[in-house]
């Protein structure tokens, strides 16, 4: 039985304990992509101008967010402050095109000066147990994390955090969990928890698309589905476009 399926009490039974607190998601509602995109950038801007001497920024995999970061590979940014992590990964060798991380290097990380010792890659080719423990113990000097950015599965999903399966949601999670039955091919992933995802001070998700409809109409009706299992310390927004999104109007500063 898929989580997506069954009322929040089986919910949470299936989960465990949740977070003490889910924040309500901010809904911005755009009128195409590219509005979205510009107003995805102000955000990062913002993040990162609000931040201290490091900016810590988790990425996630995804169309929607690479051409986020084809955008950003073209900005002024204070790239020696970055710390940047992986939501999730595919258990996959580093040179695989499946890789999240390998399409984020392409499309971004190596065409800025941020320092290599600050992008910590998971080890998801040594498969999720070991993966998962490595990167667990690089996330333990992490602390709060400035920005995390997510996307949204048709099913509901976010990162690697599927319907059925543990989210990490309750309380002593780990840092990072191992997946060994992902519905969506590779079926070995590893994955940040929600109880890691939502130590952030401001959480992003990129929602696109006509098929999108209806996880984010399970999300606004308050069906449970993983995306709505993560919180955030000062900001959960969903950025969404219309496609995504059709029973919200967009407003003019959605536009802007």
């Amino acid at each position: 039985m898929r989580v997506g399926d069954v009322s929040d009490s089986r919910y949470h039974a299936i989960t465990g304990q949740m977070m003490e607190t889910i924040m309500e998601p901010d809904w911005r509602v755009f009128p195409d992509r590219e509005s979205l995109l510009k107003a995805a950038l102000e955000i990062v801007r913002q993040c990162e101008a609000g931040s201290g001497s490091n900016f810590s920024v988790v990425l996630a995999g995804g169309q929607t967010p690479l051409d986020l970061y084809r955008m950003l590979a073209g900005e002024a940014m204070q790239w020696d402050k970055w710390r940047v992590y992986f939501g999730d990964e595919r258990c996959l060798p580093p040179d695989h095109a499946d890789r999240n991380s390998l399409q984020a290097a392409l499309a971004f990380l190596d065409c800025v000066p941020i320092p290599p010792g600050q992008i910590f890659v998971p080890p998801a080719e040594l498969g999720p147990a070991e993966a998962a423990s490595c990167y667990g113990e690089q996330l333990k000097n992490a602390g709060k994390f400035d920005l995390v950015l997510l996307g949204l599965g048709e099913d509901g999903h976010t990162a690697s955090l599927f319907p059925g399966h543990d989210l990490g949601a309750g309380q002593g999670a780990m840092d990072v969990l191992p997946v060994f039955d992902a519905p969506k091919p590779p079926p070995e992933r590893i994955s940040l928890s929600a109880q890691r995802l939502s130590r952030a001070r401001t959480v992003l998700f990129l929602v696109t698309g006509e098929a999108k409809r209806e996880a984010v109409m399970r999300w606004q009706q308050g069906r449970p589905i993983p995306a709505s299992r993560i919180g955030a310390g000062e900001s959960l927004v969903v950025l969404a476009d219309q496609a995504a999104c059709p029973n919200r109007m967009t407003t003019k500063g959605d536009q802007e």
